[in-house]
Formats: C-alpha cells, structure tokens, sequence
C-alpha cells in the first residue's frame, strides 16, 4: 500500500469527489498508473480555482483507490482527461500551515510549496497518518 498525493485546485477536487474520480496533471495518464488499487491519496489545493489568484493553501479531499482501471474520459471536443475511480472519505478541508513542521516530505520548511510544484508525488505513511488524522475529525 502506498500514499499519494495529488495536486489540484479546490474547485476541481470538489467535482472529482461528486464524480468519484481522480485525474492528476491536467489529465496526464502517467501519475494515474503510479496509483494502485487500495493506495491512498490526499489531494492538495493551492488555490480556490483554476486559473484565478485566490489562494486555499488546504488538504481538501482523502480517498482510496478502488481499482487497477485508468480510463479517457471525454470533457470536450478537445480535452480528454485520463480518470481512475475512488472512494473519498468523508473528511473536512485542513490548512497544510499548521502541519509544515512535522510534515517529513518538506525539508525546507521555509519553501514548503515546493514538493506541490510535481503536481503528484508519493509521501509515507507518518506524513499521511497527519495529515489523515485532521482531516478525519469532524
């Protein structure tokens, strides 16, 4: 079992949570197969919506991935993103500022946004037992 986390904004998690599905750099196939069935993923949002300013700088959506199938899903006549289905949890947006000290995949503590900039990297299981652990008390 592995840990993931996905980066996206909080509008676009939001709708993947209603559809039950991750995509993952806009719509890139290859983070997706990294992902395994019963693997974790934590979804981070830097910023309220895509293409806009306003920053959310928030863990917003846990879930577990539910199988091995990655599939095109046609949005447009010109986007078709690659989607894997998952079952979120029931979780509350958590703020990542609280959490930057004791979070082991930022060793800058001073530049903790960089680890977000792949847009999907694997972290361990102390880092995702935190992070899990705030976004579960509801």
């Amino acid at each position: 079992m592995k840990y993931w986390v996905s980066v996206a904004s909080k509008d676009h998690v939001k709708t993947g949570i209603i559809e039950g599905i991750a995509q993952s750099c806009h719509g890139k196939a290859d983070p997706l197969k990294r992902m395994k069935k019963g693997d974790f993923v934590v979804f981070y949002s830097g910023k309220q919506t895509l293409g806009k300013p306003e920053k959310c700088q928030e863990f917003t959506a846990l879930g577990k991935v539910l199988d091995d199938e990655i599939y095109p899903f046609q949005v447009s006549e010109d986007f078709c993103p690659s989607r894997r289905n998952v079952e979120f949890s029931q979780s509350k947006d958590t703020s990542i500022i609280p959490l930057i000290d004791d979070l082991y995949f930022i060793q800058n503590k001073k530049s903790w946004g960089y680890p977000f900039r792949f847009g999907f990297f694997e972290i361990n299981k102390h880092d995702f037992d935190l992070i899990s652990s705030q976004m579960l008390r509801i």
